[in-house]
């Protein structure tokens, strides 16, 4: 959801306070717990907001202010972000039954925040795959959100990250097993990064006075990597054999439904892999400044494996 900012002292007139929201923006989000303690690093004091303010890591509660709200709930986010000068904005991992109408929630409160209370800046948690607008499954939820924050006018900058480390925790039982199963191609490059990256440039930005007017900017991981790759990598710092295969796009959408998925979340979910082959380029090159330092081996043997003990 959300992190906003205002200045904590009249002599620090270069840092912002920042909030967050629930999931991605949160201490317990992938890229949330990393962003929190990295503006606590910074010397802010951000303000979260929580769904469950319980849940809040008692280390940090010195270091940060709690604001419980949904970010679903447009009149809360409101009243949440009042007095702020900026806002990082992470529409929450929908499990409903029509994911795109949650994420439309989720625009309509963070638009509605900015505009009634005069919010300066925002940085948005996007995804390599928005600037298709149509046809990448969830993803369009996260190119609706741009494309509304875009014309309200804010000062925006839109992360369009790549493919997180962290899915690969939702393939535990699978990769005991040793056989991943995607929809995609296993000799197509997608890039790959860790959220503690994503963290750091968020931080930066949202810590960043200097820029204005509407940018994109890419968080690409420090290699484009195929499945294959991937699984040669998991093979290795695992010790064990670890193939992956492609199935195809109704074996996958079965599963999914076998899971318990609602169809309409069964499809958003698979048509983030659809949208984005067949030809697929992200918009944003691969630069200097895209690339991000944490590769996939060191994130498996530093966070990977104590989910497979």
């Amino acid at each position: 959801m959300g992190v906003t900012t205002h200045r904590p002292h009249a002599h620090a007139e270069a840092l912002r306070q920042v909030r967050g929201g629930p999931l991605a923006a949160t201490p317990h989000g992938n890229v949330g717990r990393h962003l929190t303690r990295a503006l606590v690093r910074a010397g802010v004091r951000p303000r979260l907001l929580m769904r469950q303010p319980d849940r809040l890591p008692a280390d940090l509660r010195d270091f940060v202010e709690v604001v419980q709200a949904d970010s679903w709930d447009t009149e809360l986010v409101v009243a949440a972000t009042r007095e702020v000068e900026a806002i990082y904005w992470v529409d929450p991992t929908s499990a409903g039954a029509d994911p795109l109408a949650d994420h439309a929630r989720a625009t309509e409160a963070v638009t509605a925040a900015v505009t009634r209370n005069n919010i300066g800046r925002v940085v948005f948690q996007s995804s390599v795959g928005a600037e298709k607008r149509h046809g990448a499954g969830e993803i369009d939820g996260l190119a609706g959100t741009e494309v509304a924050l875009d014309e309200i006018g804010v000062d925006v900058t839109h992360l369009r990250c790549g493919y997180f480390f962290t899915n690969l925790l939702l393939e535990i039982d699978a990769l005991r097993a040793g056989t991943l199963q995607v929809a995609l191609p296993l000799d197509a490059p997608m890039s790959w990064v860790a959220p503690r990256d994503i963290a750091e440039v968020a931080a930066a930005v949202l810590l960043n006075p200097a820029w204005s007017g509407r940018h994109v900017r890419a968080v690409h991981g420090p290699a484009d990597l195929t499945w294959n790759d991937v699984a040669a990598i998991l093979s290795t710092e695992l010790g064990r054999p670890i193939t992956v295969e492609q199935i195809s796009d109704q074996a996958m959408y079965d599963q999914y439904i076998k899971a318990g998925m609602p169809p309409k979340l069964a499809e958003a979910f698979l048509g983030m892999s659809t949208g984005l082959r067949d030809g697929f380029v992200p918009e944003q090159d691969r630069t200097t400044a895209t690339t991000t330092p944490t590769t996939l081996s060191s994130w498996v043997h530093d966070e990977l494996t104590k989910s497979l003990t």
